[in-house]
């Protein structure tokens, strides 16, 4: 039986409580972004991300000896599915706008395409455990 090598992660967030004088809410927030001072940071444990796959190698003991594994992306931390999706939005409402303002009927053919990143929204959304492609399978 083979052996995988697989990096877990988790995200902890680092906090600190410092006060700053300020006339308004926007400028302490500006203040309290512009410090650099992290001297009197803790560590938030109670508040940690959720568990995902950051990396996989064939072997024991393979962790980044070798070509890593693509990890699927419903392994992936939902705030990176999120990212990732987000980027691929904008192409098709586009296309869909453009259609409109030029006072045609989108294609067909976009119409099917909007189906995929609607599911994959959708399924980013459920915390769901299969993302489909774009050809409609899961990943």
């Amino acid at each position: 039986m083979p052996a995988f090598n697989i990096e877990t992660s988790y995200r902890l967030p680092v906090f600190r409580h410092r006060s700053y004088l300020a006339d308004t809410p926007e400028a302490a927030y500006r203040l309290a972004i512009g410090d650099d001072d992290w001297s009197a940071e803790r560590l938030g444990y109670e508040p940690a991300g959720e568990t995902h796959i950051t990396g996989i190698w064939q072997g024991a003991d393979a962790a980044c000896r070798g070509a890593a594994i693509p990890v699927p992306g419903h392994f992936k931390e939902t705030v990176q599915r999120q990212a990732a999706h987000f980027e691929r939005l904008p192409g098709l409402p586009k296309i869909m706008v453009g259609d409109a303002q030029a006072g045609r009927v989108t294609a067909a053919e976009w119409m099917g395409k909007a189906a995929w990143p609607i599911s994959v929204g959708e399924a980013i959304l459920a915390n769901a455990p299969h993302e489909p492609t774009e050809t409609g399978g899961p990943t």
